[in-house]
């Protein structure tokens, strides 16, 4: 049975994992000295209050941070072995392998079509488009509501549409990670029950790391919770175990409301 920084991963090897992780921006640091392993085909929910550094480290997974002009990462980040900061290492193609999911719906203004043809398209991608969209609806329980329409406009999904069109845009690039920046912050209750539904369902075949403020649901969609405060991770472990017997006072404190 794997074992990495403490944590009982069972037979799967890390997909992830950081290494002494820090981010700063400027003179200003926002995550200091964070290592954890991620389990393949697994979630692991980041939470904790807000500017605890969670969204800070989920966009260390795929480079998202290289876009921001003085964002400092230091440490390792390995997704299966590789240091994905390595100086040969493409960002482009990690963020390919890795898709990311922001907290607001953001089709591009194209049709449903092209929004999930694009990333492909982009890529080279020479096999059997049609098909591959298809299936990367499907995968996002979007494909029997949109089948008929795929040549409109995207823009007039609604907003859980939306995200479920911005999951299928994600995965017909081909990644095994998704991260998932609050995905159902900016919907209603019945979209986000779909949403958490779905990630339930593309956990066997990918690797999701969420940040969610909303310990309900991390409660509900998590296999392990690692809790943030500060910039430092807390405490890190089978969501079961950190929500009913954590072992940090601080962790306690946060799950039990009484701060955050």
């Amino acid at each position: 049975m794997a074992t990495v920084y403490g944590i009982e991963l069972g037979e799967r090897a890390p997909a992830l994992e950081a290494r002494n992780v820090s981010v700063a921006f400027g003179v200003r640091e926002v995550v200091r000295d964070v290592s954890l392993a991620i389990p393949a085909s697994r979630v692991v929910a980041l939470v904790g209050s807000s500017g605890c550094g969670k969204t800070s480290l989920l966009r260390c997974f795929n480079r998202m941070n290289d876009l921001v002009p003085d964002a400092r990462v230091t440490g390792q980040v390995l997704f299966n072995g590789q240091d994905l900061y390595h100086p040969e290492v493409d960002p482009a193609r990690v963020r390919q392998r890795i898709g990311m999911v922001f907290q607001n719906p953001n089709p591009f203004p194209k049709s449903i079509f092209e929004n999930v043809a694009f990333g492909p398209r982009v890529n080279g991608f020479s096999g059997d488009l049609n098909r591959l969209v298809e299936e990367s609806l499907k995968r996002a329980a979007l494909w029997d509501e949109v089948s008929d329409r795929l040549a409109e406009p995207a823009g007039r999904l609604s907003a859980g549409q939306k995200q479920r069109l911005c999951i299928a845009r994600a995965l017909a690039a081909g990644p095994e990670v998704l991260l998932m920046d609050e995905p159902v912050s900016e919907l209603d209750p019945r979209a986000s029950q779909k949403i958490e539904e779905l990630i339930y369902a593309l956990k066997e075949d990918y690797t999701i790391v969420i940040v969610t403020h909303n310990l309900q649901q991390a409660a509900r969609i998590s296999d392990y919770t690692a809790f943030l405060h500060g910039g430092e991770l807390v405490e890190y472990g089978p969501t079961d175990r950190i929500f009913t017997k954590p072992r940090e006072e601080r962790t306690e404190t946060y799950v039990t409301g009484r701060f955050g």
